[in-house]
């Protein structure tokens, strides 16, 4: 749910709002991802119009927006980011509740399993060979910004930071992510399990594999026909249960876990299950979108 306050940040979100138009741009939204070319048609207006009252939207944080090759044109798709707002008026009451923000290079793994294809690069160069398991545990891999393999798993180590005075009331991972086709395939799903200390979370189906268009930070001399960027996924853990952006994926609540180690894992695993078995990619920092690595928040309250 995206937090609005009385500040000059959420002031877009109100400008975005204050239009007839733009309001009819949500709804038609709200039941499936539509065209640039389709929502001016349903609005009656131009698409260099609409394609203005979009970029307010998107701007606002509103709405997404992708290229979606068909056939032999490339088309401007929509989607909303956001299905609730939440306004404070007043400021927030003080809470005890603190963050400790811990960003791991996808490279700093500690333990790999990889299955063809596959491969790693750093943002200057491919590391080894494509479809050589190997060379995920050469040392470059710490310089890793993308990696991928269509079965197997990647684990991390996170050191915990907290003291026995604070206890953890939630963890938030945030990660860009993908399936992983020969070549790419926007329809590819794949199943996805998280894991964290041992214990299985849940699992999210990762809708494919996208290359319609060159990730935002995705360097020159990576090859058009390959992964380009992913999907910007937040999994978090609280007392309610473990969700994706949101939707949850299991009942396994924070307090069923054993927080108590000086550091936990995290694994991200890609299964061959006979069904949606599309493997993984993950981007990090200098591919993809959004130019970010895994970014572990933790949140406790102090006794």
């Amino acid at each position: 749910m995206q937090q609005l306050h009385t500040d000059s940040e959420s002031l877009r979100v109100y400008e975005a709002l204050a239009s007839p138009v733009r309001l009819q741009i949500i709804r038609q939204l709200q039941e499936e991802e539509m065209s640039v070319k389709d929502l001016a048609a349903a609005l009656g207006l131009s698409s260099a119009i609409t394609s203005i009252h979009v970029s307010k939207l998107q701007k606002a944080g509103l709405i997404s927006c992708r290229n979606k090759r068909i056939q032999s044109g490339t088309y401007k798709f929509c989607s909303l980011s956001a299905h609730h707002l939440q306004i404070n008026l007043s400021p927030a009451p003080e809470s005890s509740r603190k963050l400790v923000e811990i960003s791991v290079p996808i490279g700093h793994y500690t333990d790999v399993e990889a299955h063809p294809t596959c491969g790693l690069a750093s943002r200057e160069q491919l590391i080894g060979q494509y479809d050589a398991p190997r060379f995920f545990m050469d040392p470059e891999r710490m310089q890793a910004g993308i990696l991928w393999f269509a079965r197997g798993y990647v684990e991390y180590k996170v050191p915990n930071y907290l003291f026995k005075n604070q206890v953890l009331n939630e963890l938030e991972v945030s990660m860009e992510i993908s399936s992983e086709a020969p070549h790419t395939r926007e329809q590819w799903p794949s199943d996805i399990r998280f894991a964290f200390n041992g214990t299985e979370l849940g699992i999210w189906t990762s809708p494919g594999d996208y290359g319609d268009r060159r990730g935002n930070f995705t360097p020159d001399w990576w090859p058009p026909d390959v992964n380009q960027y992913g999907l910007l996924k937040v999994l978090r853990i609280n007392g309610s249960g473990t969700f994706i952006d949101g939707q949850r994926i299991s009942e396994r609540r924070v307090q069923d876990l054993d927080w108590s180690a000086g550091s936990w894992t995290f694994r991200m695993s890609a299964e061959d299950t006979g069904k949606n078995r599309g493997g993984l990619t993950l981007f990090g920092k200098g591919f993809g979108n959004y130019d970010q690595d895994l970014l572990f928040r933790v949140y406790y309250d102090a006794k």
